[in-house]
């Protein structure tokens, strides 16, 4: 069949079973526009390219496909770099397909002309710059086929004009071969008994289970090791709902704002079992402090990421359903009773002094997540933005299923929260999403409220509004002796903007208009958005300072254990 390469663009989207796409259009990818109405797929026209990219990943991550975003030269393509960053952190499959200038301006400083291979080159997982339509067929399959393979990530196909335009004979390439991509290992059996063996004999024992768990679909078998050798899990950020929080065995998030009590378990374990985690700065703490008495397993997919933190006794390479599977061949039952007892004195002592507990008369942040919980009874995906507000989502809602929580891991994206809600309403109708969003956060890409309305999204926002940028506003509050410095925050009235775009909207001020703000949203067929106005200088806790390592944490109330890089004291 002859195609257009604006075609064969079409034609690997559909084959690939991909019906909405992400994108803005401009003059070097104009003809695969001008193509796109002959084929079953839904363009959603963000406001910015950003958006794009942070749209294809909550559809991704909901919908179990690749994510696809789609944009012009120049300023086009280079918008989507912080997006394409984000899901290369967080291993999120995404194609990028931008339109370039015709071959022959290549290199001539054209309108519009970047060399976005070369500033993507290390945010991405592959990129291809295309020059020649008889390349297009077999980059276009490659990837998809990249995107999804191993450990998954962003690809991005950059397409000269001219060669969109060209035609040639194309027959959809159904074999590829790259020998140099990493697809995942198997299981080396001496590592799998070895493992098992170090589990066995585990007096202390601690599981932290990371993303690469629910991306592995090994939620059961992650499921049978906990309850046949009773061994208490720690969650990542991404890892939460791996594990459901309401089993007795579940501890939460570990970490810098992890449990107090989790981290302590993490510090005083004697084998730690670290399942499809990459041991993130955020989770370890100093390195040279953590887990001090351990003897650390690590199953993981990614050789690449064995040994570049945390040195493990023994790994275990492979998809993590194939190595658990084959190790718990080997795991024998146990109680460890005196330890778990010990756990729980320790969470104990953490439920005294956590904030959800006492009498606050004023609006706080960890009082609308749990509300949030109890209005939807868990039946809910949560979409955050970065900072405060996505700890307390992390501490305070309780995760009970994978994909619960999607929110931006590695990179820290603020503007992630509200466009990736949007591409998971789209990945999955009928289900209620919410955006939890900072006031900070919400601002970068308030934009796509336009999107929300012309494409029909029916999105819950909640703008957590506590006029700083808050988690920022927390460090100088620790660190730099409550100089506040470019941390105050304006908001426009966001009832008015809201209704400038036609969503309703409610403001919330108090306690008890909590649980009525969350039923009105639900209820309506459509997006809704309400802002939360919270007490400002609430914080985090517990709280890792930057060097210290995770047993050392700033607690509410008391004396602080730890001080800050500069020397100084926090404030109280």
């Amino acid at each position: 069949m002859e195609r257009t390469g604006a075609q064969i663009v079409w034609e690997t989207i559909v084959r690939e079973g991909i019906d909405t796409v992400f994108g803005y259009p401009g003059g070097a990818i104009l003809p695969t526009y001008d193509a796109m109405p002959a084929y079953p797929v839904r363009h959603i026209l963000v406001r910015h390219e950003q958006a794009a990219a942070h749209m294809a990943e909550g559809w991704a991550r909901v919908t179990g496909k690749v994510g696809v975003c789609i944009a012009t030269s120049g300023p086009g393509a280079t918008n989507l770099v912080t997006g394409l960053a984000n899901a290369m952190m967080d291993s999120i499959p995404i194609v990028a397909i931008t339109g370039q200038v015709a071959t022959n301006l290549l290199g001539n400083d054209a309108f519009q002309e970047t060399d976005v291979t070369g500033v993507t080159l290390p945010i991405t997982k592959y990129n291809y710059l295309v020059t020649d339509i008889k390349d297009l067929p077999e980059a276009m399959a490659e990837a998809f086929y990249i995107a999804r393979t191993g450990r998954p990530g962003p690809v991005l196909v950059d397409i000269c004009k001219d060669v969109q335009n060209a035609s040639i004979d194309w027959v959809y390439p159904e074999t590829l071969h790259r020998p140099g991509l990493h697809k995942a290992p198997r299981p080396e059996p001496n590592a799998v008994v070895a493992a098992a063996d170090l589990i066995n004999a585990a007096r202390r024992p601690v599981i932290i289970a990371g993303h690469g768990v629910s991306m592995g679909h090994a939620e059961s078998e992650l499921l049978e090791l906990v309850e046949r050798a009773n061994i208490p899990v720690v969650s990542t950020l991404l890892g939460l709902g791996s594990m459901p929080e309401t089993h007795p065995l579940a501890m939460g998030m570990g970490g810098m704002h992890g449990e107090a009590a989790t981290n302590h378990a993490i510090q005083e374990c004697d084998v730690l079992i670290a399942i499809g985690m990459r041991f993130d700065d955020r989770v370890t703490g100093r390195l040279d402090q953590f887990a001090p008495n351990a003897k650390v397993i690590h199953y993981e997919m990614d050789p690449s990421e064995v040994g570049k933190n945390v040195k493990p006794t023994v790994a275990v390479l492979g998809d993590c359903r194939v190595t658990l599977a084959a190790t718990l061949q080997h795991i024998q039952p146990n109680n460890h009773a005196e330890w778990l007892a010990t756990i729980q004195n320790w969470q104990s002592t953490t439920r005294e002094v956590d904030i959800a507990n006492a009498e606050v008369d004023e609006l706080i942040p960890p009082f609308v997540m749990r509300q949030l919980w109890h209005s939807t009874k868990g039946n809910v995906t949560v979409v955050t933005d970065v900072g405060q507000h996505q700890m307390w989502e992390a501490q305070y809602f309780t995760h009970t299923k994978p994909g619960q929580l999607i929110t931006s891991g590695g990179l820290g994206t603020m503007g992630f929260g509200v466009p990736a809600a949007m591409g998971a309403a789209l990945g999955n109708p009928g289900h209620v999403v919410w955006a939890i969003v900072g006031d900070g956060g919400f601002q970068q890409t308030l934009q796509e409220l336009a999107t929300i309305v012309q494409d029909k999204i029916p999105v819950k926002i909640g703008i957590i509004n506590n006029g700083f940028l808050g988690m920022v506003r927390q460090w100088q509050q620790f660190f730099y002796e409550k100089r506040y410095a470019g941390t105050p925050m304006l908001s426009p009235d966001y009832m008015k903007l809201a209704d400038a775009y036609g969503i309703p909207s409610l403001r919330v001020t108090t306690n008890d208009q909590v649980a009525d703000a969350f039923r009105q949203a639900n209820e309506h067929d459509g997006p809704f958005l309400v802002e939360f106005r919270v007490k400002e200088e609430v914080n985090v806790y517990p709280m890792v300072a930057p060097g210290a390592a995770i047993g050392q944490m700033i607690r509410r109330p008391g004396p602080a254990v730890v001080q800050g890089p500069s020397g100084v004291q926090p404030s109280w």
